[in-house]
């Protein structure tokens, strides 16, 4: 692959150069393809000047992270917006150029998403829980019967989406809030739908999963408890499975210093058939997305999508459709287009076929976003 280097050439924040010129096999097509970028769109129709900044390799849709909380170090925390600024800036040197983030402590500030050094973001406003639910404090707490109200505030102040806890696990005492009803939920999701907003669902027992898939919500975040035979109903209605490989690795450490032996207990049986789980809803036909539940800490640092793409892999799932999952199957699912005309130029190259070698996630050969190359 030809090598572009972006200030020389004006290609960064420096100052935009004419166009950009690409050229490679795109996946999931597996076509040769040729774009050229004008505008920080993606064209066919060649650009006088243009600059080949990828000339041969893999090209893939920009990645996506579809469940991650950047900005803080931790849930709950104040946003700071220089480490949110860090935090975009290192999603996109990994190549992630678009990221849902399903709950925040606050609402994310304007900038975030819109800035050309930032990727692009969905968010889902503040997080959303009963009494009881989540720490205190750091969730929008509400009665059940403000929650339906509350959601559709969250969502038309997000950009369309909000996320609630259906159910809550207490680790240190060991007990568990009572999950939010499946009428509530339902309710809730009507509303919202209403309005144009898709609703994100915290969901780690089996009665939290069952309320959110019975109240055909958007997305399940995490699911360890949910039945298999709900898989097909998610299908159908098209409710993703978001399983956050990558928070639930670093949870066997929480587990094991535990003091509840029933919390250990659980996690432990939880997080065990969470492979199988995935790769059985993977079968169902369910839309299952990539996300990392990363705050920006060592054991969850950001940009690191690449390695959840790996944990679904060996769920098992098909590398190809793993990849998928945190880039044209993600950007689908989230209302974005992938390689084709007139789409928004985000994209990453890379040396080799990515299915063959996931490894290879890791060390992007070209990263360009909104036109620009960042790296």
């Amino acid at each position: 692959m030809s090598e572009v280097n972006p200030v020389d050439r004006g290609c960064g924040e420096r100052g935009p150069v004419e166009g950009l010129h690409v050229r490679g096999v795109a996946l999931p097509s597996e076509e040769a393809v040729e774009f050229w970028i004008k505008d920080g769109t993606l064209t066919r129709e060649p650009v006088p000047g243009a600059v080949t900044a990828v000339d041969g390799g893999w090209l893939l849709p920009g990645l996506v992270d579809a469940h991650t909380h950047p900005g803080a170090e931790r849930p709950g925390d104040s946003l700071d917006a220089a480490l949110l600024r860090r935090h975009g800036r290192e999603y996109l040197s990994a190549g992630v150029t678009l990221l849902r983030v399903p709950g925040s402590a606050e609402r994310l500030p304007a900038w975030f998403g819109a800035e050309p050094d930032q990727p692009r973001v969905v968010s889902a406003g503040r997080w959303l829980a009963l009494p009881g639910m989540f720490y205190e404090g750091w969730a929008r707490h509400v009665g059940e019967a403000e929650l339906a109200d509350a959601a559709v505030e969250e969502a038309l102040a997000s950009g369309g989406w909000c996320k609630v806890y259906a159910d809550w696990v207490v680790d240190e005492q060991g007990l568990d809030a009572p999950s939010l009803s499946v009428d509530r939920l339902a309710e809730l999701t009507r509303r919202v739908h209403a309005v144009g907003g898709r609703v994100a669902v915290h969901a780690q027992t089996a009665e939290g999963a069952r309320a959110a898939v019975e109240a055909a919500v958007d997305s399940l975040e995490h699911g360890l408890g949910l039945d298999v035979a709900l898989l097909e109903r998610m299908a159908g209605q098209n409710t993703a499975l978001v399983p956050t490989f990558t928070v639930w690795a670093t949870f066997e450490e929480v587990a094991r210093s535990s003091r509840s032996n029933r919390f250990r207990q659980w996690f432990h049986a939880a997080h065990a058939r969470l492979g199988p789980l995935v790769s059985a809803a993977y079968e169902a036909g369910v839309t299952v997305l990539a996300g990392t539940d990363s705050y920006g800490t060592a054991a969850l640092p950001h940009g690191k999508v690449a390695g959840e793409v790996r944990h679904l892999a060996a769920s098992p799932i098909p590398p190809e459709a793993a990849i998928g999952a945190a880039s044209w199957i993600a950007r689908s699912f989230l209302g974005f287009q992938g390689l084709e005309q007139d789409a928004p130029a985000d994209l990453v190259a890379y040396d080799r076929d990515p299915r063959t070698d996931l490894s290879i996630l890791d060390i992007p050969a070209r990263v360009i976003h909104r036109g620009r190359i960042v790296r």
